[in-house]
């Protein structure tokens, strides 16, 4: 959940203070694939601690979603990464 938050929140910064830039908050974006990522990681976890307890465990539903999230999360880094990469190249030869 908190990977769809920062990506959100850089934006919501870039537009009301004066001090964080646009490239900015589109680079503080970029760790909401970092922490996709780790929500994948613990999903994976989960899951195996799940088939490993024969589902007694219990939690398959939240680490399903984790992992919905988690995947929804990198994407959306990928996504600001990428969008970062091609303004600093038109900046370069523009």
């Amino acid at each position: 959940m908190v990977a769809l938050v920062v990506p959100v929140a850089a934006y919501a910064a870039a537009r009301q203070l004066d001090r964080v830039s646009l490239v900015q908050a589109t680079a503080a974006t970029c760790a909401s694939a970092l922490l996709g990522g780790a929500a994948i990681l613990l999903a994976r976890k989960g899951l195996r601690t799940i088939e490993r307890t024969i589902g007694r465990a219990g939690g398959a539903g939240s680490a399903r979603v984790g992992r919905l999230l988690g995947m929804l999360g990198v994407c959306v880094g990928l996504t600001a990464g990428i969008a970062l990469g091609v303004y600093g190249l038109l900046n370069f030869f523009g």
